[in-house]
């Protein structure tokens, strides 16, 4: 049997992933799904089971290192064993730094998107060791290339990107495979509850949605990155394009940026 932990499994990405491998694995699968809203996890436990996967819903916020300490051990008592991680928790943030009065919410947002993972990893590692097992962690475009207006959701995706680039160095011995996807904008919620400057709820996305990706595409591609151990899974052409003119021309890449949030910015 296969047993994955998937936290921020409550809908959205998470969910979704859950939904596919549970189709794809059937009663081979045993899912484990954590997030802060049980009703919603039951809703996806149940779709879940409907393929005849085997289903445990942990509640966990991922911002107290406690609650993840007791997903991994809820995942041991209940299946024995533990052979994919899924860092999938996270919120959003849109707000300039000089709209900022007070950065106790930066701290907020670490704690959920970059620490989160980090004491997950921590407890589950020793059980991904016994397993030759594989870590995944959903980062975004934001971890790879600075974005204006998301001075905190960035500084939370490179901290995320380098602790696991780090980590998977490490164990290159172990058998463990770490997996980092780096999603761009994907048709989720996730931007309209993320913190504004002042901390509150946003309400409404600080980007451009055209073109947004499904949520079905985004977890197929993160599934079958996954499934093969692959390094990394940078998902647009415009993620890759940005990534590598980053290197060469980083002017370049600067203007761009400011010149989208500029039109963001402007009345419709």
């Amino acid at each position: 049997m296969n047993v994955i932990v998937i936290t921020g499994a409550s809908e959205g990405i998470g969910a979704e992933m859950a939904r596919q491998w549970a189709q794809r694995g059937g009663s081979q699968q045993a899912l484990v799904l954590a997030a802060r809203n049980v009703d919603k996890l039951n809703e996806v436990a149940a779709q879940c089971r409907q393929h005849s996967a085997h289903v445990l819903v942990q509640r966990c916020d991922v911002g107290v290192q406690a609650d993840c300490e007791a997903l991994v051990t809820a995942t041991l008592n209940t299946f024995g064993r533990l052979d994919t991680l899924v860092n999938n928790a996270g919120m959003s943030a849109q707000a300039l730094l000089s709209e900022v009065a007070d950065l106790a919410w930066y701290e907020t947002l670490m704690r959920i998107n970059h620490w989160g993972s980090v004491w997950c990893t921590h407890a589950a590692l020793p059980h991904l060791k016994a397993a030759k097992g594989r870590i995944v962690a959903v980062s975004s475009l934001a971890g790879l290339v600075g974005v204006p207006g998301r001075t905190a959701y960035c500084s939370t995706k490179f901290a995320m990107t380098g602790f696991f680039e780090a980590l998977r160095t490490e164990l290159s011995t172990a058998g463990v495979s770490v997996t980092l996807a780096y999603p761009g904008v994907v048709a989720t919620e996730i931007r309209y509850r993320g913190f504004k400057a002042d901390g509150q709820a946003a309400g409404q996305s600080g980007l451009d949605e055209r073109g947004a990706m499904s949520v079905e595409t985004c977890a197929r591609l993160i599934i079958d990155g996954t499934d093969s151990r692959r390094r990394e899974v940078v998902m647009t052409a415009k993620g890759k394009l940005g990534r590598w003119l980053k290197l060469l021309v980083p002017g370049l890449v600067d203007s761009l940026a400011l010149k989208a949030l500029n039109q963001h910015a402007r009345p419709q």
